[in-house]
């Protein structure tokens, strides 16, 4: 993913989901993440990345397990949780980058 680092750079904030096929709690996260998409619409970038597919960007975030939810604003890593949050406290949490 080239643009990656451009994505990051964003002045709004990047909510990134890196989750990966074969795991369960994972599949939890998309009706999690549309709701927040949904409530929150253009002051919020929400993007999935696949580790087994983009391994370099896993290692290079030291993301050990999956889910693993990390928000991004001017480049810089905001919060990070690995593990399922519910859509009003992540929405929540967003709302601090706004």
């Amino acid at each position: 993913m080239a643009d990656f680092k451009e994505i990051i750079a964003s002045e709004t904030p990047v909510l990134i989901d890196f989750s990966a096929e074969w795991c369960g709690p994972c599949k939890m996260m998309p009706p999690i993440l549309q709701q927040v998409k949904n409530a929150m619409g253009e002051k919020v970038t929400v993007i999935k990345i696949d580790v087994d597919k983009n391994p370099s960007l896993a290692n290079a975030y030291h993301v050990q397990s999956v889910p693993t939810l990390m928000i991004f604003k001017n480049s810089q890593t905001k919060w990070r949780q690995a593990g399922v949050i519910q859509a009003p406290q992540l929405q929540q949490i967003l709302e601090q980058y706004v």
